[in-house]
């Protein structure tokens, strides 16, 4: 069956699209009444990720809601290392919490590399929204880069320095890499097991690069990312977001990626520059939808005349924030799809 509305992959692909597609990190999230009335009916985060039909649920709201060109899964990037055998904690208004840390090879020899039927949940969850999609719009599978992953799996929660991580790499480097190998190897069997179950496009969310310098980047995360890249891109395009990592944007177009997530700090002609004819995704700033109307109409059309049509796909430089307007956001979309070049 062919996709109703196909904006978003034939952008990724580089082909000709009306307008740009838009769609919106964390959009089955807390900016959303219907989702949070969703979230009430489990007493947990990880108790409502393990739920097909509800992950099921979430995940098309925005698109009934907002009007969104594609869903996104609803998941959680953890989920791959609690498959490897590092269970996790969400713990409210703090974010992730691992009991147990990853200090020596012994840790790491006991880690599994995870398959895809380690996560049959999310695998199910993907089946029931495709089918309840009725070929919409795509649906974006997605995972945590490796480094990312990594940097949780030693540090234990969210860090503004990630120093033990980072430690770790100094430290250790060879069983670093041993970690982000096994971790690369789960991942890629996780994607494909979700493009298997009806992923059209993969987003790989490095949330933590801009914590390495350049040299430490390309080392212990980019070329991990490039293995992702390799395996998936002639399954489906991929998208890679790895935040504040601008000094990478050369040689992220330089891996078998699709396109290029980017963040807010980073002017879109000067990624154009550096990015070999790449897809480009982003940039607005979240911020931008706590101001009027006027601003930003403004804002967005600023955003989508300095991208242009051609490979781009409007997203924001970071997910929605909970405490934005809905009606905000809807605007926002509807910015997008009204914006003639």
């Amino acid at each position: 069956m062919m996709l109703k509305n196909d904006l978003l992959l034939r952008a990724a692909k580089g082909q000709d699209v009306e307008r740009a597609p838009v769609w919106l990190m964390r959009q089955a999230g807390r900016v959303l009444p219907e989702y949070r009335a969703t979230r009430a009916k489990t007493k947990s985060f990880i108790e409502f990720v393990k739920n097909p039909e509800l992950a099921c649920e979430v995940t098309i709201q925005p698109v009934d809601i907002l009007g969104v060109d594609a869903a996104i899964i609803f998941s959680d990037i953890l989920v791959i290392p609690e498959a490897m055998g590092l269970p996790y904690q969400m713990i409210e208004a703090k974010g992730p919490w691992f009991e147990q840390t990853i200090k020596s090879k012994t840790d790491i020899d006991n880690l599994k590399i995870a398959e895809a039927g380690d996560l049959d949940y999310v695998m199910k969850a993907l089946q029931l929204t495709k089918k309840e999609l009725n070929n919409r719009v795509p649906l974006i599978g997605f995972a945590g880069a490796p480094w990312t992953l990594f940097a949780y799996m030693i540090e234990g929660s969210g860090s503004k320095t990630f120093s033990k991580a980072k430690q770790f790499l100094y430290t250790q480097p060879e069983l670093s890499h041993q970690l982000l190998e096994k971790i690369t190897l789960s991942t890629i069997n996780y994607l494909k097991g979700q493009v298997a179950a009806g992923a059209d496009i993969l987003q790989l969310f490095d949330s933590w690069a801009g914590v390495l310098s350049e040299k430490m980047y390309y080392e212990f995360s980019l070329k991990y990312i490039s293995k992702i890249c390799d395996a998936l891109s002639p399954l489906v395009p991929v998208t890679v977001f790895a935040k504040d990592a601008h000094y990478a944007l050369k040689n992220i177009a330089d891996t078998s990626c699709s396109s290029i997530g980017l963040d807010w700090t980073i002017d879109p002609k000067q990624a154009r520059s550096q990015t070999s004819g790449k897809t480009l995704q982003g940039n607005a700033d979240p911020c931008l939808l706590y101001a009027n109307e006027k601003k930003i109409i403004s804002e967005t059309h600023a955003i989508l005349n300095a991208f242009g049509k051609p490979r781009y796909i409007c997203n924001l430089g970071h997910g929605l924030y909970p405490d934005i307007d809905k009606e905000k956001v809807k605007l926002f979309v509807q910015i997008v799809k009204d914006y003639k070049w």
